[in-house]
């Protein structure tokens, strides 16, 4: 008999009382941000913003309802991802990707919940009804899908629906750094030791664009400027992404599997504005007190820290006389 997997998007139903991913009834809750990363960290009481910046909550506030099964699912992979953090790059290099997807994924889905939780309430305080488009239900819904396998029995089946890139990378001791898009479903995570990017729903095709820079990085251990350059080209290009990703999904018998499903010759990416794109990289720079003006000028190429402009060489690490 084939079972039908709940899907929040399909009615915008986000309540407390219902398992963010399975829809059960419940009273048990998790916490967005796995509880040994912010107390390693010490960052539970720290503020974080919506995306209007009028709302805002403590890390620990942020809170997922859940059944027993999800939090005892997602409680396990916190062990397995804990030990692979403590060995650094070599750690969480050797892990399967699929288990980086649902870490990432549980923290990335965690803030969309919110978000749509606050928007609704919002709407709904002015008399208005909380709507999305088709294109971001659909886009959601696959995505919430995906999550749900780490308790139901759904496999992926050839080229994976993310791009995920672990790389060493030289942070002072105890400094932590994320940044997330969670209607874009993009994640960057870097600490001393190792940093990783996820684009959760680009079907690998961003991988493939930056596939030349990613090729270069290898062996280095990365300057956090470059980390920063190297999300920033992440970013903008799930921007100009022209491309809806389409998913084949099966369900037989009760086993689900999930297969990419789009025509690899669509057009993919637009046109690359460097102004654009140079305002970006400002804002993941401005750490170092290097702005648009010093990102962009007039008749010069624009600044990386990751390749030399002329030759293309990668740029290496050490040879960056910058703070990390």
């Amino acid at each position: 008999m084939s079972e039908t997997l709940y899907n929040p998007f399909e009615d915008l139903i986000f309540d407390e009382h219902f398992c963010f991913l399975t829809g059960v009834l419940t009273t048990e809750k998790m916490t967005v941000f796995p509880e040994w990363l912010m107390n390693h960290f010490k960052f539970g009481e720290d503020r974080i913003e919506m995306m209007d910046k009028t709302k805002s909550y403590n890390y620990s506030d942020l809170k997922l309802p859940c059944s027993a099964e999800v939090k005892k699912a997602f409680d396990d992979l916190d062990v397995k991802i804990q030990i692979a953090y403590k060995n650094g790059f070599e750690g969480m290099n050797s892990l399967d990707e699929e288990l980086i997807f649902l870490w990432t994924g549980r923290m990335v889905y965690g803030l969309l919940y919110y978000e749509m939780v606050y928007e609704s309430n919002r709407l709904r305080k002015m008399g208005q009804e909380f709507v999305l488009s088709d294109s971001l239900k659909k886009r959601f819904g696959y995505f919430h899908l995906m999550l749900q396998s780490i308790v139901k029995p759904i496999t992926f089946v050839g080229k994976k629906p993310w791009t995920i890139v672990v790389f060493p990378l030289k942070y002072s001791a105890d400094i932590f750094s994320f940044r997330d898009d969670a209607i874009n479903l993009l994640f960057s995570f870097g600490v001393n030791g190792f940093g990783f990017i996820a684009c959760l729903q680009d079907n690998g095709v961003i991988g493939e664009k930056q596939k030349e820079i990613l090729e270069k990085m290898k062996d280095h251990v990365l300057h956090p400027i470059q980390f920063e350059e190297l999300y920033a080209r992440f970013h903008y290009s799930d921007y100009i992404l022209n491309y809806a990703p389409k998913y084949k999904v099966e369900n037989q018998e009760g086993k689900i599997t999930i297969e990419i499903a789009n025509n690899e010759q669509e057009p993919q990416f637009g046109f690359w504005d460097e102004d654009v794109f140079s305002q970006l990289l400002s804002n993941y720079w401005q750490v170092y007190g290097i702005g648009k003006k010093e990102i962009l000028q007039f008749q010069k190429p624009i600044l990386s820290y990751l390749e030399n402009p002329y030759s293309k060489d990668f740029i290496e690490p050490e040879s960056i006389n910058l703070p990390f």
